[in-house]
C-alpha cells in the first residue's frame, strides 16, 4: 500500500491559482503592481470623460473619432524614442517624470472643464500628449520587469500584471461611467489628477534603475541597433509577427455595434466589449500552471490561434450568447499568447537592449489593433459584418500557422535550453550577486 497522502485542497488550489512568487520576492514589483492599479482606475476616468466631453461640445462622431488620429503618431514616434531613452537613463526617472507629466495633463483637463464654456482644442492637445507620454513610459516600465523579477518568475509576473490590467479594464470604466453620469466631467478629471499624484509618490519609492555603463545617448542609430537585434532573433521576430497578424486579421471591436444589430441584440453591445476582459480575467485567476511551462513559444502561437478560432466563432454563430462565449474564449487566448510573449522578452533580451526592444513592442501593440479595426470596417462594408468577423478569425489562424512554419525556432523555444535565455539568466544572477 502506498504511504503517500493525496494532495490537499490547498495544494490543488495552489497549482491553479495565480503564482504570487513575484509579490513575495520583489518589493519593486509590489510597488509597480499597486501603482499600476491606481493609474488604471485614475486613467479610466479620463478615458471615459474625454470622448464624452468632445461629443457634448461637437455632437460629431467624426470629432470623437479624430482622437485616434491624434493619438497614433505620437505613440509610435515617442514609443521608439522611449525605448532608446530607457536604455540610456535611469528608468525610474523616466517613469516618475512621465507620471508627473500625465498628472499635469489631467490638471489641464480639470481646469478646462471648470470654464464656463470649455474649449475643444485642449482636449485634442491632451489626447496627443497622453499618447506621447505613454509611448515614452511604456518601454521603461516593460524593460524594468526583467530587472526586478527573478528569471524563473517572469511568467508569473506577466500573469499578475495581466490580472491587474483585466481588473482595471472591467471595473475602471464601469466606475468612471457612473462618476461622469452623476457628477460630471470635472470630478472625473479630479480623480484622475489625484490618482497620478499617488502614483508619483509610489514610483519615487522604486529602486534606482541606472543604464549600463557604456550606454549611448538616444539616437536613430541606437534605435536601429535594437531593430537589427530583433531581426536577427527568429524567436523574437516570431512574437512580434504573430501579435501583429492576430491583431490585424482578428480585432473586430470597431464593428461590434453593427454585429449587435445583426444579432438583433443592441443591449449586448457593452457585453461584447467586456467579454474579452472577462475571459482574460478567468485565465488570470487560474494561471498557476503557466509558471511551470518552459515552451513559451507554444503559448504564443497556441494562444494566438485560439484567439483567431474564437473570433471566427463569434462571427459565425447567430446566437448572441454563443457570440459572447466565443469572445470570452478569445480573451483567454489573447492573454495566453501575451504571457508567452512577455516571458520570452524578459527571459532572452539583454539588459542593455531591453528598452529599445520594448519600444519596438509598442509598435505591434499600437499599430496592429488600429489596422485591424480598419480591416474589419472596410471588409464589413464589402461583405457584411458577420462574414468580416469570421473570415478575419480564419485568416488569423492561417497566418499563425504560416508564421510557425516560417519561424520554427519560436515553436521549439525552451527556456531551459535556449542560448539567449541562459545568457540572460546568467546576466541577472551576476547582477544580483554584485548588488
Amino acid at each position: 500500500m502506498s504511504s503517500s497522502a493525496p494532495p490537499t485542497l490547498r495544494a490543488r488550489l495552489a497549482a491553479v491559482l495565480p503564482d504570487t512568487a513575484p509579490w513575495r520576492s520583489s518589493r519593486d514589483f509590489r510597488l509597480l503592481w499597486g501603482q499600476g492599479l491606481v493609474t488604471f482606475f485614475a486613467s479610466a476616468m479620463a478615458m471615459v470623460a474625454l470622448p464624452l466631453q468632445i461629443k457634448e461640445l461637437t455632437d460629431s462622431p467624426l470629432a470623437v473619432g479624430a482622437m485616434g488620429a491624434v493619438e497614433l503618431v505620437p505613440l509610435v514616434v515617442f514609443g521608439l524614442y522611449g525605448g532608446a531613452l530607457a536604455d540610456a537613463v535611469d528608468r525610474r526617472r523616466v517613469i516618475v517624470g512621465t507620471e508627473a507629466g500625465l498628472g499635469l495633463l489631467a490638471l489641464l483637463l480639470l481646469l478646462n472643464s471648470l470654464l464656463e464654456e470649455p474649449l475643444l482644442w485642449p482636449l485634442y492637445v491632451v489626447a496627443a500628449g497622453v499618447s506621447a507620454l505613454a509611448g515614452l513610459q511604456r518601454p521603461a516600465l516593460d524593460s524594468l520587469m526583467a530587472r526586478i523579477v527573478p528569471h524563473a518568475q517572469q511568467t508569473a509576473a506577466a500573469a499578475l500584471n495581466s490580472l491587474r490590467w483585466q481588473l482595471g479594464a472591467i471595473a475602471g470604466p464601469s466606475l468612471a461611467g457612473l462618476v461622469v453620469a452623476y457628477a460630471g466631467h470635472a470630478p472625473a478629471y479630479a480623480v484622475t489628477l489625484a490618482g497620478f499624484a499617488v502614483s508619483v509618490l509610489m514610483c519615487r519609492r522604486l529602486s534606482p534603475a541606472p543604464p549600463a555603463h557604456d550606454a549611448e545617448k538616444p539616437s536613430l542609430r541606437s534605435i536601429a541597433e535594437g531593430a537589427r537585434y530583433a531581426w536577427s532573433r527568429p524567436v523574437l521576430l516570431g512574437t512580434y509577427a504573430i501579435d501583429m497578424a492576430a491583431m490585424f486579421f482578428a480585432f473586430p471591436n470597431a464593428v461590434f455595434p453593427f454585429l449587435a444589430d445583426d444579432l438583433d441584440a443592441p443591449w449586448a453591445l457593452g457585453l461584447m466589449y467586456a467579454a474579452g476582459s472577462v475571459g482574460s480575467l478567468v485565465l488570470g485567476l487560474t494561471s498557476g500552471w503557466t509558471s511551470r511551462v518552459r515552451r513559451h513559444g507554444l503559448l504564443v502561437a497556441g494562444g494566438a490561434a485560439g484567439w483567431g478560432l474564437a473570433i471566427a466563432g463569434a462571427g459565425w454563430f447567430g446566437n448572441v450568447w454563443l457570440v459572447l462565449l466565443c469572445l470570452a474564449f478569445a480573451g483567454m487566448g489573447d492573454m495566453l499568447s501575451g504571457l508567452g510573449r512577455s516571458t520570452i522578452w524578459n527571459q532572452t533580451i539583454p539588459e542593455e537592449l531591453r528598452g529599445r526592444l520594448a519600444g519596438i513592442e509598442v509598435l505591434s501593440y499600437s499599430v496592429g489593433p488600429q489596422l485591424g479595426q480598419v480591416r474589419a470596417g472596410v471588409m464589413a462594408g464589402w461583405t457584411g459584418t458577420r462574414s468580416a468577423v469570421w473570415a478575419g478569425g480564419v485568416a488569423c489562424v492561417a497566418s499563425v500557422g504560416l508564421l510557425c512554419l516560417a519561424l520554427p525556432k519560436l515553436i521549439r523555444y525552451d527556456s531551459a535550453t535556449d542560448e539567449d535565455a541562459l545568457r540572460r539568466k546568467a546576466q541577472q544572477e551576476a547582477a544580483a550577486g554584485t548588488a
